[in-house]
């Protein structure tokens, strides 16, 4: 077992040593290039050091940061889903600049539109066997699905309306989360009862 080294006999790590905790860094999950950045200035590394790894791991193709913006968007779709706006928020959190949440939102609008125009079945353009949701509304529908594991949708006014405000913070526009709920209203016909 390693044993760890007290703040005296510490050292600032060379090129190879940088490298070598930025890939133990990235071996559990992509990360930002400001999220490697900050785990080597933790680990002491200098300012040279850190810019010459960080160009390094970006030729190779394990820093970047539209790659890591597009893996987050997939995760949060498949997991948790989220509204644009707490999707965008998270990324900024994670140093994920604006010119890449640009790209990334024109991206997935173009995805959206080429989606729903050639079968009208959100997701057939991705070539994946399981369909993630495309649009604010059905990311929101199944967000309020999963909130709800299989009990009925509430009938009181209060109770839609606390429904409607975890979608709101779930990153989903007011709209969004009011269409969602007079959809699931319209679709079960137990609720207002």
């Amino acid at each position: 077992m390693r044993r760890r080294r007290t703040g005296s006999e510490t050292e600032p790590p060379g090129a190879e040593a940088s490298v070598e905790i930025a890939a133990r860094f990235l071996g559990t999950r992509p990360r930002s290039r400001w999220e490697v950045e900050r785990r080597l200035r933790r680990a002491g590394a200098s300012d040279q050091i850190i810019e010459g790894t960080l160009d390094h791991l970006a030729g190779l193709g394990l820093v970047d940061d539209l790659a890591f913006a597009r893996w987050w968007v997939e995760q949060r779709d498949r997991h948790a889903p989220r509204g644009r706006r707490l999707v965008e928020a998270e990324l900024r959190e994670h140093g994920v600049g604006r010119d890449v949440i640009e790209m990334l939102r024109d991206d997935l609008a173009a995805l959206e539109t080429r989606a729903h125009d050639s079968s009208g079945a959100p997701g057939a353009e991705r070539g994946e066997d399981v369909e993630l949701p495309i649009s604010e509304a059905e990311r929101a529908r199944i967000a309020l699905v999963q909130h709800l594991r299989g009990r009925p949708l509430p009938g009181d006014r209060r109770a839609l309306q606390r429904l409607g405000m975890f979608l709101i913070r779930r990153g989903f526009d007011p709209d969004t989360a009011r269409s969602t709920l007079r959809a699931a209203e319209d679709a079960d016909p137990d609720a207002g009862d």
